[in-house]
Parts: structure tokens; C-alpha cells; sequence
């Protein structure tokens, strides 16, 4: 208890003794000091600067950060770009695979020279196997379910087996997917 009032009295003539200061700093009894006033001006020109040290340093790493993310956009874009003329390309190669596929089932049905087979054939295969480097894969599509993902019907064809309903029973036209991706649906026959 005693110590509260002691506490209370020190702060109460602490009190008195700043604005007895300031009384007489305003009547010019008392004067500044101005190495005071300087260092108080320094320390605000030392805390403005902070600041703005802070805020450049902030923009700095916001712009680095921009940067960064216009590089990897740009780097994407490159690639698509790439993807996109090389799936054009593929896909106009598209119907030379056909036109071998075509040209095979019709000797192997004629008369003619095995050397006509098999000079188509080598054709064939050559360029598949070609496209299949670059990421060409054929759409399976012969017996399996029926899929919208990866097949378009062109047909539905009553079938009597009851495992066949909802499968693909014919392909009329193959399709390929590129790196996964659907380049051309195969349109199929489906058993109903």
C-alpha cells in the first residue's frame, strides 16, 4: 500500500516537473537544444528511409515474381505452339495411314504380285511407325465397349449374341490419339 502511494506521488511530481519545462520553454526562459532537434530530424529521415527501402525492396521482389511468372507462361506457350503445328502436321498425314490401309485390303482380296503387297505394307508400317515416334497411338476400338470418350457411332447394328450389344462391331475409320490426346475419334458400328 505504501509503496502505491510512493508510486503515485513520484508520478504526480514527474508531472509537475514537464510542465513546469514546458511553461518555461514557451515563455523562452528555457532553450532548445539543438543537437537534440537535429538527431530527433535524423531519426525521422532514418525511419522515412526504411520505409522506402522496404516498399522498393517489396516492389523489387513483386516485379522478379511477375518476371518469373511471365518466363514460364511464355516458355508454355512455346510449347503449345510447337504441340499445336506438330499435331497439323499429324493429322494431315492422317489420311495417307488411310489410304494404305485401304490399298492393303484391297490387294490382299486381288490377284497381284506379292511384290505390290509388300511394297505397300513396308509403306505402311514405315510411316506408321514414324507417326508412333512422335506420339501416335491407334484407338483399339474393335470389340471393345463402346466409348463416347474415343468412338463415334456412325451405325447402330442389331446383333443377335447379347455380349456384343453395346460393344463396337465394325470400324470404319480409325482413330488416333496423340501424346493421349484425341486427335480423331474412330467411328465405329455399334451393336444394339
Amino acid at each position: 500500500m505504501e509503496q502505491t502511494v510512493l508510486e503515485e506521488t513520484a508520478k504526480a511530481q514527474a508531472a509537475e516537473t514537464v510542465q513546469k519545462e514546458e511553461k518555461k520553454e514557451k515563455k523562452g526562459f528555457i532553450k532548445k537544444d539543438p543537437k537534440k532537434e537535429k538527431i530527433a530530424e535524423l531519426e525521422k529521415q532514418v525511419e522515412e528511409l526504411k520505409n522506402q527501402v522496404a516498399k522498393d525492396k517489396d516492389d523489387y521482389i513483386r516485379l522478379m515474381a511477375e518476371f518469373d511468372n511471365f518466363r514460364r507462361r511464355t516458355s508454355q506457350e512455346k510449347l503449345e505452339l510447337v504441340s499445336v503445328a506438330a499435331m497439323d502436321t499429324i493429322k494431315g498425314l492422317l489420311p495417307v495411314l488411310d489410304d494404305c490401309e485401304r490399298a492393303m485390303s484391297v490387294l490382299k482380296d486381288s490377284n497381284d504380285s506379292d511384290a505390290a503387297k509388300e511394297g505397300t505394307e513396308l509403306i505402311y508400317h514405315k510411316l506408321l511407325g514414324y507417326l508412333q515416334s512422335k506420339g501416335l497411338a491407334v484407338i483399339e476400338a474393335a470389340g471393345k465397349e463402346f466409348d463416347t470418350d474415343l468412338h463415334e457411332a456412325v451405325v447402330q447394328f442389331p446383333v443377335q449374341d447379347e455380349q456384343m450389344k453395346g460393344k463396337v462391331f465394325d470400324v470404319v475409320q480409325t482413330g488416333y490419339t496423340l501424346n493421349g490426346k484425341v486427335i480423331r475419334f474412330a467411328k465405329v458400328v455399334v451393336g444394339i
